[in-house]
């Protein structure tokens, strides 16, 4: 699947609209959840579904994480893509219900901050300043640019981002503001990224934050703005190069997919988790992520295939794990 192709698939899912043909047979697997996993995991589909001649009919929604978390365990889904770590109250409400899963990181993502290209007064933006516009404190007393900053225009300052049950909002006021889901509500929210990509361009002074992916897609609308992780540090714009060597923080994150143990012992997911792991390091790339080294979906076929269940990340999102950290955790 080529980058261009991803707004569209994306318009698609979110309006509920799954392709249907009589040359599909009646066994499905179910997807749903993040919206920033979406393209890798729609471009795995496509790529099974073709190898398997349409025999096995792949469906992939987009509800955010939280609210594929929420489908993923009320067993309505077999495969539940994240944009972070399934979350303490997740793993009890799994729990609750009987379903038990297993974790598998397929990529890296380059959570990015993303502004207008006609704006000529930001040059690098530091995590303090980001917690000035987005923390709950600001919210209806922060709305012009110069109040983050007073060499900064007084310009109307209109913030874009996800909405309340995507995984990208719960890591960006996490890494941010310290705590997820702590962010000021006077913003404009919406779980379809590519909302956020045309309120941004539209607006001089609009700001906005989504998946590397998303911005790669978009580089002709907008600019991205490297980060000042702290005092003393260099400013690092957001990049494959970046991720890998782990320079890029604090907003890049692990991306995942989350199997239903029981789902995983039906023939046609063992076959599309196995097609997944096999593909996912080419097709990543295709689609502008990371994608992890090939000894880590190596593993995770392993992890799969042994039935390895919970997660390492013991319910947080564990903010700045780099991809030499991540292979050490999943190794142990």
């Amino acid at each position: 699947m080529k980058s261009a192709k991803i707004a569209a698939l994306v318009s698609l899912a979110l309006a509920g609209i799954a392709a249907s043909s009589s040359s599909f047979a009646d066994t499905l697997v179910k997807v749903d959840g993040s919206s920033t996993v979406y393209p890798i995991t729609e471009a795995v589909a496509e790529e099974f579904q073709k190898a398997k001649k349409n025999a096995i009919k792949v469906t992939v929604g987009i509800s955010g994480t939280g609210g594929g978390f929420k489908k993923f365990c009320r067993g309505e889904t077999d495969i539940s893509n994240a944009s972070r770590p399934i979350l303490k109250k997740e793993i009890d409400d799994c729990k609750a219900a009987g379903i038990e899963y297993l974790e598998l990181p397929v990529a890296y993502d380059a959570l990015t901050v993303v502004i207008n290209p006609k704006n000529d007064w930001i040059k690098a933006l530091t995590v303090a300043e980001l917690k000035a516009m987005w923390e709950p404190g600001a919210q209806g007393k922060v709305t012009s640019w110069k109040q983050v900053n007073a060499a900064w225009p007084d310009r109307p300052l209109k913030l874009f981002g996800p909405g309340a049950d995507s995984g990208t909002f719960d890591y960006f006021t996490e890494a941010v503001n310290g705590k997820s889901k702590s962010s000021r509500g006077d913003f404009t929210a919406s779980e379809d990224d590519n909302v956020l990509v045309q309120g941004v361009a539209r607006d001089v002074g609009g700001l906005g934050f989504f998946g590397f992916a998303y911005y790669e897609e978009n580089r002709d609308k907008l600019k991205s703005v490297p980060i000042i992780a702290a005092e003393g540090k260099p400013a690092v714009s957001p990049s494959i190069k970046t991720v890998i060597d782990g320079t890029y923080q604090p907003l890049a994150r692990p991306i995942f997919i989350y199997v239903n143990a029981k789902s995983a012992d039906k023939p046609e997911v063992k076959e599309f988790v196995e097609f997944y792991m096999k593909n996912a390091e080419a097709l990543t790339k295709e689609v502008k992520y990371v994608p992890l080294p090939s000894k880590a979906y190596t593993y995770n076929v392993d992890h799969f295939n042994k039935r390895l269940k919970g997660t390492k990340f013991g319910g947080e999102n564990k903010v700045g794990t780099t991809i030499e950290e991540l292979m050490k955790l999943e190794a142990k």
